[in-house]
């Protein structure tokens, strides 16, 4: 592909990626049907119990990520306009705000709810079913379908923690981050309900404390991934702990060019890829042309899929912000000193 032929805007996946992508869509009907059957399940049984009144608000939830995955999925490849002239991959990153303010706000309600409970000590009443003529302990119910629900939130959540990586997506990453809560909200409920079995009425909310302050968790972590992303701060691995090697690795290949004395990258996350502004200091008596400029995008645009929206521009010296305001190596240094 000739560089006049490349659009900003819309990320071109390889095929292995469009494979991936329509895995994760796959993965992510799945969850909501295993939800709907969780869901329904979990309303029929769970009585006055605070935990699994917990679980059952924490199963709504769950329907958020996912919902939020697909909806933004058919809107980051619309073109570019011109009131959008960088494209439409931050849906990504406001799919992700929404699922994690979702996940901060309910765990908040069930950590008060639970603790008022614990403090006015709150004894849950757990009925019984009449079934074939024999008088059956509703906690049993809600046990077998607190430990069924487990086994599909663990596999899914497995699959798409791969597919996320791979797709550096934050929405698909705090989905599986959210299926994690949904296997321990599982456990964490057994354990309450069975606990209230054995006379242990300080278990139902105890388990249910122990969902929200899970739900909370992962909903503190990724509202401020994702505030961070929005707010245009530099590139970060999908985890949100390091900067992204991919920076320093475009660096890297603006320098192999012989009229590139020193470069850096101004990289930001705009979903599923990256905006990416490099500065480059011209080697001395090289006169730069737009082809070589364009050239140089190109190429850059081609070490890796997620590099998109590349921007080439010469500068007499590199902007401290592309480096921490240090000397971004011996020969950059060596290039401003010369000057």
């Amino acid at each position: 592909m000739t560089t006049t032929e490349r659009r900003f805007g819309r990320t071109e996946l390889t095929p292995e990626l469009q494979q991936a992508l329509r895995r994760a869509m796959r993965l992510e009907w799945t969850t909501i049907g295993v939800l709907a059957v969780t869901v329904a399940l979990v309303a029929l049984v769970m009585g006055s119990s605070q935990a699994m009144k917990a679980a059952w608000i924490e199963d709504m939830l769950s329907f958020v990520p996912p919902v939020a995955f697909l909806v933004a999925v058919r809107i980051i490849n619309r073109p570019p306009t011109h009131n959008r002239p960088y494209g439409n991959h931050r849906a990504m990153g406001v799919g992700h705000l929404v699922a994690s303010v979702a996940l901060l706000v309910m765990g908040s309600y069930l950590i008060v709810d639970s603790a008022i409970g614990l403090v006015t000590a709150e004894h849950p009443p757990i009925g019984t079913f009449h079934l074939f003529g024999h008088t059956v302990w509703q906690g049993w119910f809600m046990i077998v379908i607190m430990i069924l629900s487990i086994p599909g939130p663990v596999i899914l959540g497995r699959m798409k923690i791969k597919i996320a990586e791979q797709l550096h997506d934050k929405v698909l990453y705090a989905d599986a981050d959210m299926n994690k809560a949904d296997w321990q909200t599982g456990v964490a409920t057994a354990v309450g309900v069975a606990g209230v079995g054995l006379g242990l009425w300080w278990f139902d909310a105890a388990a249910a404390l122990f969902v929200g302050v899970s739900i909370l968790r992962d909903g503190v972590t990724n509202v401020g991934t994702a505030i961070t992303d929005l707010a245009d701060a530099r590139a970060r691995t999908i985890e949100g702990n390091d900067e992204h090697p991919l920076i320093r690795q475009a660096e890297e290949h603006a320098q192999t060019f012989d009229w590139v004395e020193s470069a850096g990258a101004r990289i930001r996350d705009e979903g599923h890829v990256f905006h990416t502004e490099m500065f480059i200091v011209p080697a001395a008596g090289r006169e730069l042309t737009t082809a070589m400029i364009d050239e140089l995008r190109a190429s850059l645009a081609d070490v890796d899929w997620k590099l998109e929206d590349v921007v080439v521009s010469p500068v007499r010296e590199l902007p401290a912000e592309v480096h921490g305001g240090e000397p971004q190596d011996k020969q950059s240094e060596g290039g401003r000193n010369s000057e």
